[in-house]
């Protein structure tokens, strides 16, 4: 090869593996900047939650408007309801297993995919700030039962008794028989899940319930087991799921939702492909309710259920609305 060939061949070269890396960084500064500009446009602070729960989300509101971070606004929302003697499908209140004890299950998970979880609680009205706690001042995600119990008192924590007059009256009424059924959008509608995305556009979610009515006692479903009941993937989105746990727990739904979201499925097509997925496992009953609810990174929200009657409130800047959910059976 000649010499001015030669040295014109490795110019061009060298200029190409100086100007690859530069034209990428530069390609990945300007995709930086695009994406930031679209977020400052786009991001508005939103709560949903299971149900019509519109306490619960007009709480979680409240901490999003003055520009409080999503953690704290699902937090404070779902303890609107495990405080609320009324709901006897979460915290204070709750109905009991079979032995007349009042167990309570609570999962919390944030942006940064920390997480916490209280299975089978007694005694604390308030198991999604005892899963928050665990989250952040233990090495571990879940604690259990009566170490549980302990490691609340020992955050602070009062002891209360969680059943009411009217949750023992009707414990009493049904051992005369003892016959256990969940019966649609009623036994069902046993959580209280919420997604919420703040001013940044973080995404957090918390779920508590007191579970299945007369459940056998130590009974866990799927609300404090994160991936099941609660997912967030600050990337994607986020999904919680309200029903039968036992069903939700086999497909691993709500993680199983967000993956759906990140190939493109929007948060109702996500839903309806995670019910589609457990009906598909039950081709033999249809005597139970699950309910989807998902949230992606822009905001957008869906749901999806086996039976009509399955709702979800969402609180943003226009106001408080209650959106009923497509359902797999239609009424």
């Amino acid at each position: 090869m000649k010499r001015r060939k030669f040295l014109k061949n490795s110019t061009t070269g060298a200029a190409g593996l100086i100007s690859a890396p530069l034209l990428a960084s530069y390609k990945e500064s300007n995709t930086k900047l695009v994406a930031e500009t679209i977020k400052e446009k786009t991001i508005k602070p939103i709560a949903v939650c299971t149900w019509n729960f519109h306490q619960a989300t007009a709480k979680a509101w409240e901490i999003l408007k003055d520009g409080g971070n999503s953690l704290d606004a699902v937090e404070q929302g779902v303890m609107v309801e495990e405080a609320n003697v009324n709901n006897q499908t979460v915290g204070k209140g709750g109905r009991p297993d079979r032995d007349g004890n009042v167990t309570l299950d609570a999962c919390i998970m944030d942006k940064d995919s920390n997480c916490g979880a209280v299975l089978c609680i007694q005694n604390i009205t308030h198991p999604v700030s005892v899963a928050r706690k665990v989250m952040e001042e233990t090495p571990h995600v879940m604690l259990a039962g009566k170490g549980a119990e302990k490691f609340a008192y020992e955050q602070g924590f009062k002891k209360e008794n969680l059943l009411t007059e009217k949750s023992k009256q009707q414990w009493l009424k049904w051992k005369k028989t003892s016959k256990y059924e969940t019966i649609i959008n009623i036994e069902n509608h046993d959580t209280i899940g919420m997604l919420a995305i703040d001013k940044n556009g973080d995404i957090a979610g918390a779920c508590t319930t007191s579970g299945m009515a007369y459940k056998v006692a130590g009974r866990v479903g799927d609300s404090p087991i994160i991936g099941a009941g609660l997912f967030i993937d600050n990337e994607v989105g986020g999904a919680t799921a309200t029903g039968v746990g036992e069903e939700v727990v086999r497909t691993v739904g709500s993680f199983l939702i967000v993956e759906l979201m990140r190939q493109g499925k929007s948060p109702e097509e996500a839903c309806k492909e995670g019910v589609r997925r457990i009906m598909e496992k039950n081709k033999d009953r249809d005597d139970f309710q699950i309910g989807f609810l998902a949230i992606n990174k822009k905001g957008e929200t869906g749901g999806y259920c086996v039976h009509p009657g399955f709702t979800y409130s969402q609180y943003t800047e226009e106001g408080q609305i209650n959106h009923p959910a497509g359902s797999f059976i239609k009424g």
